[in-house]
């Protein structure tokens, strides 16, 4: 079937995932070209009936071992997204099943603060939002996420939030108490600065210029904000690293990183789909510089080199950055704070031998 553009979404199929027994293939019946009879697809909300909120790792190249995702899929549609794949645990498509099809956790903050009193519980850092966008805009609506940092703030717990949101500026207040003790830590993903290529690629996150005013918003408060450069994508936007780098510098960010484009399970198709629409006369150099990176595949999940990729071009991208990186002497982030932490009794009632 010709492929249709879906407003405001950024896959542009629905596959069906790899558990499942059976595929299903889109056929023309005549009626697809009818702007009439055009398939409209509306966001649906789905309860996650998830028994504990906290989720730990032990991977060694990431900063924290336990994170907090409020929503499972995300509205914002970013056709690169690595976790895209994960909703075919749900029985769902990683395509537009993924943007379209969200489930949230309505009793997250109550989950997280039976976790958090827990005798033998330690406090460490914990990611908000690192699976899909803590902040995406069905956020707007639930407040999950801002009555989590309610629960983390009346702790005293350290957090990290990796968003490409605007809406983080509506918990300002919660954020800025917190700073003040080096309890949070804030990452700005900044994909592109062409507002028609972040338009194509990531259909309902903030615009560039946007995140950019939230990062000098976020800045001028005193939280931390770094910027992560995610994905880099060969020949589509690598070519912007040191633009993004100076402009987050000069903008108030404290640090910055990046990550090489990840096209796990289906995301190699659906990735390789959008690029043929959006990106005709680039696709297959992109997907072979991808594949040289990866060591002849699409995606290599080993430690160390996920992120990154290695090889030639790895190098490159990894040298420029490194160089930008001293150029701008950017400070750093604080160290956490995780002295402060007091768990709340759970109902009021504290241990009668405290």
């Amino acid at each position: 079937m010709p492929i249709q553009l879906k407003k405001g979404r950024g896959a542009l199929s629905n596959p069906t995932g790899r558990f499942e027994a059976l595929v299903k293939e889109d056929f023309d019946d005549g009626w697809e070209n009818d702007d009439q009879f055009r398939e409209k697809i509306p966001t649906q909300l789905f309860v996650d009936t998830a028994k504990t909120v906290i989720t730990y790792n032990q991977s060694p190249d990431v900063p924290f071992d336990r994170s907090i995702n409020p929503y499972r899929g995300c509205e914002h549609g970013c056709a690169y997204c690595f976790a895209r794949p994960s909703h075919a645990y749900l029985g769902l498509s990683p395509g537009l099943d993924f943007e379209t099809k969200l489930f949230y956790k309505p009793d997250a903050p109550e989950l997280l603060s039976a976790e958090l009193s827990a005798k033998n519980y330690r406090s460490a850092p914990v990611a908000l939002g690192i699976n899909t966008d803590a902040y995406q805009p069905v956020e707007r609506q639930l407040k999950l996420t801002r009555r989590l940092l309610e629960v983390l703030h009346e702790a005293r717990h350290p957090v990290s939030i990796v968003t490409k949101s605007s809406l983080i500026e509506r918990d300002l207040d919660l954020l800025a108490s917190m700073a003040k003790d080096n309890l949070v830590q804030i990452c700005l993903s900044i994909t592109t600065l062409n507002p028609d290529l972040a338009r194509r690629l990531e259909p309902r996150a903030a615009a560039p210029k946007r995140r950019l005013q939230t990062l000098a918003a976020l800045a001028e408060v005193g939280i931390p904000v770094s910027v992560l450069v995610a994905p880099l994508i060969p020949i589509l936007n690598d070519h912007e690293l040191e633009n993004i780098l100076q402009l987050s510098r000069d903008t108030g960010a404290v640090d910055a990183g990046y990550v090489l484009l990840r096209l796990p399970h289906e995301l190699k198709d659906l990735f390789a789909e959008w690029l043929q629409t959006h990106e005709p006369l680039k696709a297959n150099h992109i997907l072979n510089r991808v594949y040289d990176s990866r060591g002849g595949k699409a995606y290599d999940s080993t430690f160390g080199s996920r992120m990154r990729g290695t090889g030639v071009y790895a190098d490159l991208l990894a040298q420029r950055f490194q160089l930008a990186m001293k150029k701008l002497a950017f400070p750093g982030t604080p160290v956490f704070n995780t002295r402060l932490f007091r768990p709340q009794p759970l109902h009021g009632q504290f241990d009668l031998f405290d």
